[in-house]
């Protein structure tokens, strides 16, 4: 099975990329986070996401859209900030997906206990059925902590947040309290 995956970042790619190889899935990158606040920060994480890919043996396709004004817009936190910025994201995933002929897509977000795994799930079944492409839901959140290990073990960067300015500044203020 050809497996087209969202990457959000290499730390979170880790555990799923290397589970799904080991299971003998054939798995490739998605890097398409136009959400990731500052552009350095979007840089960072695209390049450690080629750096995971040449170590792992497997391709990425980079979408570099880069769209800080929508989420500067946005002004707090709630599910649909999040909601959005699945929706986005998933279903450039599942286009590329189909106009590539992969067999299935999935998504690293899957791996972190801090993301909304039922709104992710909900959104990934609509556009299933929408572009007639499995969604390969596998809960990989048993593997977050081996995979954050093992990202700082091969010299991955290893970000502090989500990714959106609005959790660049939750976390910030986190910090300063």
């Amino acid at each position: 099975m050809k497996i087209l995956m969202h990457m959000c970042c290499a730390p979170c790619a880790v555990y799923p990329v290397e589970s799904l190889q080991i299971n003998g899935k054939e798995v490739d990158g998605l890097y398409y986070n136009p959400n990731i606040h500052p552009l350095e920060e979007f840089e960072k994480r695209e390049e450690n996401v080629e750096k995971l890919a040449n170590d792992k043996g497997f391709n990425v396709y980079y979408y570099p859209d880069y769209e800080e004004d929508l989420w500067e817009a946005l002004k707090d936190k709630d599910d649909k900030r999040c909601e959005m910025c699945y929706s986005k994201r998933l279903k450039k995933l599942f286009e590329v997906g189909k106009e590539l002929g992969y067999d299935a897509v999935t998504t690293s977000l899957l791996v972190s206990p801090y993301q909304q795994h039922d709104v992710i799930k909900k959104l990934a079944e609509k556009y299933s059925k929408t572009y007639d492409l499995p969604f390969y839901y596998e809960d990989f959140r048993v593997g977050y902590r081996e995979g954050q290990k093992k990202a700082k073990d091969y010299g991955l960067y290893c970000q502090r947040y989500c990714g959106c300015i609005l959790s660049l500044k939750e976390k910030i203020k986190e910090i300063t309290l």
